[in-house]
């Protein structure tokens, strides 16, 4: 059962995103991607506010991804990437982007905090970053 309203056309744009921002990182990586994706629509708080639809937190402007300004955004999505979208719209959550609301490639290690939010840890070229229970209640509802 879905954590967030989706269409089908909605679970293809997360694909797309997934894939664009972290194919290179594998299967994981994308899941972790979607998780922070599901993370903003759920959140309701911060930078993410009145995001309430998958297209709203894909071309939320600014503080959205860098992605869908480069041409491999536009690609279709694949199966493959869809049935991975569809996990993470199910409540599928994973370490260290389970109550992530941000992640980020950095060119060294992993700060301890971005921006005043604690990093979760990172997954080979990306770091999490996650808020406090108290500014996003709703990121850890379920």
């Amino acid at each position: 059962m879905a954590v967030i309203r989706t269409t089908q056309n909605d679970i293809k744009l997360l694909a797309r995103l997934m894939r664009a921002e972290a194919e290179s990182d594998g299967k994981m990586g994308m899941l972790l991607v979607g998780n922070v994706g599901v993370n903003r629509v759920l959140g309701d708080c911060l930078d993410f506010k009145d995001i309430n639809t998958i297209s709203d937190m894909v071309y939320q402007s600014p503080g959205g991804f860098e992605a869908v300004q480069k041409s491999y955004f536009y690609q279709a999505a694949r199966k493959s990437d869809i049935n991975l979208a569809q996990k993470v719209v199910n409540g599928q959550r994973f370490d260290p982007g389970r109550y992530a609301l941000w992640f980020f490639k950095p060119p060294g290690s992993c700060p301890a905090t971005w921006f005043d939010q604690t990093n979760t840890g990172r997954y080979k070229s990306h770091c999490f970053y996650k808020p406090s229970t108290q500014d996003c209640p709703r990121v850890y509802s379920f």
